[in-house]
This record gives C-alpha cells, sequence and structure tokens, in this order.
C-alpha cells in the first residue's frame, strides 16, 4: 500500500471520528425524545395510570432548550410525575430546573436526589467509566437543600430514605424510595417492609439502579422500579449497546423496561435528558424522557 494511500486513509478516518464527535456533542445531545411504555401492573378491571418518568437532567443555567422541552412535556396530562435525581450541574442550576418543572409542580409528584444533586462535577477522563473501582471524586457543594424545598414545597413526595402515600390518578399509591446508592447514601432497611395491601399500586425509586437495592424492594412486592443514572450507556455501539452502566446493573439493562430477575417486578431504567458537562455527547442514545402507562396484568 502506498503512502498516498495510507494518506488518504487516516485523513478519512481522522475525518469520520471527527464528524461523530460534531454529530454526538452538538446534534444527538439535543435530540430529546419521549419514549412510551405499557407496564402490566395494575389489578385486573382497573383504568389505566399514566406516570412520567424523568431523570438526570444535568442541568446547566443556560440550556434553555432542554429546559422549554421538558416544560413542554406537562401537556401530556400524566396522572403522577417522578423523578430520579441528578437534577444539576451547577451551582446556578436550580432556576434552570424550575423552569423545566414549574409546569409540573400542579401535579402528584416525587423524587429521589442522584450524586449530582449534592455536589457538582468534576473533569474525568471519560475511558475511567470503563474501570469497576474508580474513585468517586466530589466537587463543589450544589443547593440541594434549595432544591429540595422547591419540590417539597409543591407537595412532592421527597422519597430520599422514606415511605409514604398519595393520591394520583383516583388511586392510593405508596412509595419508597432511597437516597443515591452510587455514593452509599442509601437505607433501605430504615424503610422497608411489605407493600400494604391498601395500596392501589406500589412503586419504589431509586437514582442509581444496584441490583442489591432493586432484589430488595422487588422481595417487599413492590410491583414498579425506577431508577437513572446509567444514561443508557450515553454512548452506544449500535447493534451492541452500551458499553458500560457505572453501576452493577447488567449492561443489557442499560435502559428501557425489563421483567427485574426473580421477582414479578417490572424495572424502568431512564437513560435520562443530559450528560455529564466534561463529557457533553451521545452517541446511539437519545436523551429521553418516559411516559409509562400502567395497564392490568
Amino acid at each position: 500500500m502506498g503512502k498516498r494511500t495510507l494518506f488518504r486513509l487516516a485523513l478519512g478516518t481522522v475525518a469520520a471520528g471527527a464528524a461523530t464527535l460534531a454529530y454526538a456533542s452538538l446534534i444527538e445531545r439535543n435530540m430529546f425524545t419521549l419514549r412510551r411504555f405499557d407496564v402490566p401492573v395494575l389489578p385486573a378491571d382497573t383504568e389505566p395510570l399514566r406516570v412520567l418518568h424523568l431523570s438526570d437532567l444535568h442541568m446547566m443555567p443556560d440550556q434553555r432548550r432542554k429546559q422549554e422541552w421538558v416544560a413542554s412535556l406537562a401537556a401530556l396530562d400524566p396522572d403522577l410525575v417522578v423523578v430520579t435525581g441528578d437534577n444539576m450541574a451547577d451551582p446556578g442550576a436550580v432556576p434552570g430546573v424550575l423552569r423545566a418543572l414549574q409546569p409540573l409542580l400542579d401535579l402528584p409528584g416525587a423524587f429521589v436526589f442522584g450524586s449530582n444533586d449534592y455536589t457538582g462535577p468534576v473533569l474525568k477522563n471519560p475511558l475511567g467509566y470503563l474501570l469497576p473501582d474508580r474513585e468517586y471524586t466530589e466537587g463543589v457543594e450544589l443547593p440541594y437543600e434549595e432544591l429540595r424545598g422547591i419540590l417539597t414545597g409543591a407537595g412532592w413526595a421527597d422519597l430520599n430514605n422514606a415511605r409514604t402515600t398519595l393520591k394520583a390518578g383516583g388511586r392510593l399509591i405508596e412509595l419508597v424510595g432511597v437516597d443515591d446508592p452510587h455514593i452509599e447514601r442509601d437505607d433501605y432497611p430504615a424503610v422497608a417492609g411489605p407493600v400494604s395491601p391498601s395500596a392501589d399500586l406500589s412503586i419504589a425509586v431509586t437514582h442509581s439502579p444496584e441490583p442489591a437495592v432493586l432484589d430488595a424492594m422487588a422481595a417487599d412486592g413492590f410491583g414498579l422500579l425506577l431508577a437513572g443514572h446509567t444514561h443508557g450507556g450515553q454512548v452506544c455501539v449500535p447493534g451492541v449497546g452500551a458499553l458500560v452502566t457505572n453501576c452493577g446493573l447488567p449492561r443489557s439493562m442499560a435502559k428501557g423496561l425489563h421483567r427485574w430477575p426473580g421477582s414479578d417486578s417490572w424495572l424502568h431504567v431512564s437513560a435520562g435528558l443530559g450528560t455529564h458537562p466534561t463529557a457533553p455527547i451521545r452517541f446511539a442514545c437519545r436523551p429521553e424522557a418516559s411516559v409509562l402507562t400502567l395497564i392490568p396484568r
């Protein structure tokens, strides 16, 4: 093979890489997508109930396109909104998060926090996510108590190591949640126990879908498990899927709806709507929110 041919191959490879990076950083990470799933968790002969699942906004103050898109989801008129953490990516992000969520705050809602609600992002080597035992590094403290006050002030349930019931869609819903297992803030034993027979539906919520936590929730009878954190892999290989989940969850379950193994529970993992600010790319894994239509078994 001649030098000119080698040069052309190298130039083509560089051009293809640059085009892929431009697509991932400028186009796909802004291609906000609404997913829809039917989840058979309700008793027979009951009306469907719609849950809007949001996760991993990783909001920066100037991300108006994302804020407006999330706000527009109020037009879906869900019965319940559940947010599974990592809302912020900057100390000044609270107004942006509020612009996104404000139209939804009049609806019944619940939330847990993720690690990036407590501390801001730090510069990382993206290849570090391939290491199973990489050290977690904290950034600047974020105004999580301010965000918590806004959400609870609107009547949303704080499920960080908490358990409660609320009315939504004319049904009594039992909710349980943990603080983020990814940074060992979870304490499920403090809120564990069999689901209430008086509830029409039982939902369990966590940011990071760690199998030990999900196993315990499913064993208590929670029919629907909701999580985020994985970003769906964020950078995926077409035909292969996620390369990492950044937790103990199998790569095959990095996003979407799955039956949780060894149980009658369903797990929905949101691929989320944002990215780490130091790696603002998505490839073969669009940012997403999901409407889960709960239907009879």
